[in-house]
């Protein structure tokens, strides 16, 4: 029944330990051959994603930067694309630099900072792609960017969003990833939107679909498709929406998904 498979990578596909157990890796080559589409959906930049795709033998398109961007992992075909509306990427640039907040930009897949410093170093560590920095960062906010990232305590990004909400009103979608970690993109730029646009061009209705995620990012993508699964380790607002629980990132809850619901061996 089922003919694509759409997964998150952080806290959902990798474990605690930022590592594809071999349980999940083992159930992902069995999908495939099985003729199941098996592509990832992240916010983290196609190189990111890129590279993890290669390592689990994934040659197809992948959703990144939270749906902005649908590229081909094989010859780097672009499928789909969205940029934050230049008018909101001036206000936000502002925004941040008045309330000196850490904001990063995303430009022909480089990641900008004005400086280097712990925020940096950290995301750069986890998403294992370097850093540039632009001291006349200011000036990046003239140049299409796949989205924003703004990094800080949760609770004050939550304060953050809303203002940048009331300011920007419907010309972008914000979201978290992460607690800390505020993301901003155009309004068609979401999981859900490219997953859509994913699955038609391979021809699949959206009820051929799972979707596998465990954060706020991931409320579209499992709103898109026809079996959206939440992970045991999700937030809670994900699961009240999901049509399935299954185990946690560290339970190999991806495999669960592919054993129950593509082999269907349990």
């Amino acid at each position: 029944m089922y003919k694509m498979l759409a997964i998150d990578i952080d806290d959902t596909l990798i474990n605690d330990e930022k590592q594809v157990t071999e349980g999940t890796r083992l159930a992902l080559e069995a999908a495939l051959e099985r003729d199941v589409v098996v592509t990832l959906a992240t916010g983290r930049m196609y190189a990111s994603a890129r590279n993890l795709a290669a390592q689990l033998g994934l040659n197809v398109p992948l959703i990144t930067y939270q749906g902005s961007l649908v590229k081909n992992s094989l010859d780097g075909t672009v499928l789909y694309e969205r940029y934050v509306p230049l008018t909101a990427a001036r206000a936000i640039f502002a925004y941040c630099a008045t309330h000196k907040l850490h904001l990063q930009t995303y430009i022909d897949d480089q990641l900008y900072v004005q400086e280097s410093n712990e925020k940096a170093e950290a995301y750069a560590a986890l998403s294992g792609i370097p850093y540039l920095v632009r001291p006349d960062f200011a000036t990046l906010a003239e140049t299409p960017s796949l989205k924003l990232l703004l990094i800080d305590d949760p609770d004050k990004l939550d304060r953050v969003a809303a203002e940048l909400r009331g300011m920007l009103g419907t010309e972008v979608h914000i979201t978290k990833s992460k607690p800390h970690f505020l993301e901003i993109m155009h309004v068609e730029g979401t999981k859900g939107h490219a997953l859509a646009h994913l699955a038609q061009h391979f021809g699949f209705k959206l009820d051929q679909v799972i979707a596998v995620g465990d954060s706020w990012n991931d409320h579209e993508l499992l709103e898109t498709a026809g079996l959206g699964v939440a992970m045991a380790n999700a937030v809670d607002s994900l699961k009240a929406i999901a049509d399935y629980v299954t185990l946690s990132n560290n339970e190999d809850g991806v495999k669960h998904v592919v054993d129950k619901f593509i082999l269907q061996t349990i």
